[in-house]
């Protein structure tokens, strides 16, 4: 079982925060995002996470909470009707920012479809070496992401992070992308890069591999008694992680 506060913070974090890796790794989105002016997007919603996304110079960057100076903000008045927005049964109206209401229904909204183009790809989309290594570099930052998410907000979740030690988990496809999960006091982040040490450390042997497992092609303990995915230090910390893991599937189906 899923509940809606946990889908929206995965939503919001997860999902549109995967924008700022989408913007660096394809063209046609640094080129949606090369506005005149700089356009931020706040994110309010009620019972749940807030936070604004800012387009400059080809680029995004997500800040966490609904920054006032917004050119644009977007209140939800639950979970529910934002998560709304995300499987597109809910037009939001701003509040502040109608001006701008053309980059919403034109740029950002472009953004969003070429985002789900790559998260949802078709096996013909995957056939393009190129989009292959994107489309699974997105799909592992929105995963490194929405770990944090459940750790932090699922009752499940939350019981298997209440077991993490304070420390770094670095989690990698190698020579290829990496994260860091930073965990204090039970409570998880995420850094969309490689920390400089960890505690622990999950690493998957290619990008093959890591986008078998998240199709769920492979299963992850065959991988680790095979080798191809490699798993050194805490090994408490890997165990709760993977149960985390567990449930990412059923948030992110």
């Amino acid at each position: 079982m899923t509940d809606a506060k946990t889908l929206a913070y995965i939503n919001l974090y997860g999902i549109l925060g995967t924008l700022e890796n989408l913007c660096e790794l394809d063209a046609e989105a640094s080129a949606l995002a090369q506005v005149k002016k700089p356009v931020s997007i706040a994110f309010a919603v009620k019972g749940g996470p807030a936070a604004t996304l800012t387009f400059k110079g080809g680029r995004c960057r997500m800040e966490q909470g609904a920054n006032p100076k917004a050119t644009v903000l977007l209140p939800f008045s639950s979970c529910e009707k934002f998560n709304g927005l995300i499987d597109g049964t809910v037009t939001p109206i701003p509040v502040k920012g109608f001006h701008k209401i053309g980059f919403l229904l034109n740029n950002f909204t472009k953004l969003t479809d070429i985002l789900t183009k790559y998260l949802r790809a078709t096996e013909d989309d995957l056939k393009d070496p190129v989009f292959f290594e994107t489309s699974t570099k997105l799909m592992f930052y929105l995963i490194s992401v929405t770990i944090s998410q459940i750790a932090n907000n699922d009752d499940i979740g939350t019981f298997s992070a209440s077991n993490v030690p304070d420390g770094i988990i670095e989690m990698s496809i190698k020579d290829c992308v990496a994260a860091t999960i930073r965990v204090k006091d039970h409570h998880f982040v995420t850094i969309k890069q490689k920390p400089a040490s960890y505690r622990s450390k999950m690493e998957f042997e290619s990008v093959k591999l890591a986008r078998d497992l998240f199709d769920g092609k492979v299963n992850a303990v065959a991988c680790i008694g095979e080798g191809t995915i490699t798993m050194s230090g805490l090994i408490n910390m890997i165990d709760n992680l993977n149960r985390i893991l567990d449930r990412v599937a059923l948030y992110l189906a």
